[in-house]
């Protein structure tokens, strides 16, 4: 139970610090794993567009689970995407590496963050959902037609005319746009400590739960008491 889903689009969403990127880059190394360990034996593909990639915490997620680090890298193929044209050019890319082994996951971390400072007035607001809207369709298909996870992180906004009493007082960017192109949509907060909490924001298969995880020097690891 618990996993990915493949063929479709997975969207995590929170503030900073709140492990989005650690969970990226855990995914990318246990997704390598034999399917009997939970793994899905194939390959996976990392679009940073933050500049938040390091091969270093791959490694040790990698000797965390056994694996040996120099292989785990290997079959990462990783694009820093520097604009958000860039960033769809990337997904042609990943289709033709695709098309010629076995891939297992592709993590876009993060979707949204290009398109918010490539289109930044007002008046760009509509140009800016379309071309997102383009790019998440094109990610769909990816998944549809490859069969493979994709896992993307996206950052939050203060939401306005959410109370500041509120529990939450937060959104996910993107607005309908990216709510309908996830399947399943988890949203990341913080909790006590090094603790995360993960919250079921939106799933056809699941019911909203929370979890607790931490984040610990080797990736994403049990919460602590």
């Amino acid at each position: 139970e618990g996993g990915v889903e493949t063929g479709s689009l997975t969207e995590v969403f929170g503030e900073f610090r709140t492990g989005k990127t650690q969970l990226c880059h855990t995914l990318c190394v246990t997704c390598q794993m034999p399917v009997s360990e939970g793994g899905a034996e194939g390959k996976a593909i990392y679009i940073d567009t933050e500049g938040t990639f390091r091969p270093q915490r791959l490694q040790a997620i990698a000797e965390r689970f056994g694996m040996d680090p120099a292989v785990a890298l290997e079959n990462v193929a990783y694009a820093r995407a520097h604009n958000s044209e860039h960033q769809s050019e990337l997904l042609k890319m990943a289709a033709a590496i695709m098309s010629q082994d076995r891939y297992a996951l592709i993590v876009v971390d993060s979707a949204t963050a290009l398109y918010r400072t490539d289109y930044s007035g007002r008046g760009e607001l509509s140009e800016r959902q379309m071309q997102l809207a383009q790019f998440l369709r094109q990610l769909t298909r990816l998944a549809e037609e490859f069969g493979v996870a994709v896992f993307m992180t996206n950052q939050v906004v203060a939401n306005p005319d959410g109370m500041s009493f509120a529990k939450d007082s937060t959104k996910p960017i993107g607005g309908n746009i990216v709510a309908h192109a996830s399947t399943t949509r988890l949203r990341l907060r913080k909790g006590r400590g090094e603790n995360r909490i993960c919250t079921v924001f939106d799933s056809p298969t699941l019911p909203e739960a929370d979890c607790q995880f931490a984040v610990g020097p080797s990736g994403i690891c049990d919460a602590t008491e």
